[in-house]
């Protein structure tokens, strides 16, 4: 006689293989780290937004302060974005009033991304939060500890071929 639940007939010995739950001895690596960095991320980003702020006004800033891209399509690849999820971004950053956009005189096509007094004061309140999440993050941590976490992440990294 077959069971039509589990598939096995009535004289089976033991338990279906199919139906049967497979827990790890350990929680896999791989999602204790995805959940900190969904719980580290989501801290992060609420930081920056209580400074009227975001992760990708701070990245598009920062690269700004940091270097004078000739174009817009120069600052997309030095963060490693495409071109329409900048434009987007910068659109936002735009009606802030904490980017203006001109044209490239050396190429009318090529539009530059500036940024204003507006835009400098906005990222100077996000780097406080950022630099008050990090202390937050590093708390209780030796500089050991840090270096010894910093070498795990690497070779988390290097095992997934990244």
């Amino acid at each position: 006689m077959t069971s039509a639940r589990r598939g096995t007939t009535s004289g089976d010995v033991g338990t279906d293989q199919q139906t049967r739950r497979v827990k790890p001895a350990d929680e896999p690596i791989g999602r204790a780290l995805a959940l900190a960095s969904k719980r580290i991320t989501a801290s992060f980003n609420a930081g920056l937004a209580a400074e009227g702020g975001s992760v990708p006004a701070w990245l598009i800033l920062t690269s700004l302060r940091r270097s004078r891209w000739r174009t817009q399509r120069d600052l997309a690849g030095s963060l490693g974005i495409v071109g329409p999820t900048l434009t987007r971004h910068i659109d936002n950053l735009e009606a802030a009033g904490w980017v203006i956009r001109a044209r490239d005189g050396g190429d009318r096509r090529a539009i530059r991304v500036e940024i204003t007094d507006a835009g400098i004061a906005a990222h100077e309140r996000m780097r406080r939060a950022v630099v008050a999440f990090d202390r937050r993050l590093r708390a209780g941590l030796s500089a050991e500890e840090l270096e010894r976490f910093r070498s795990v992440l690497d070779r988390l990294v290097a095992n997934v071929g990244m």
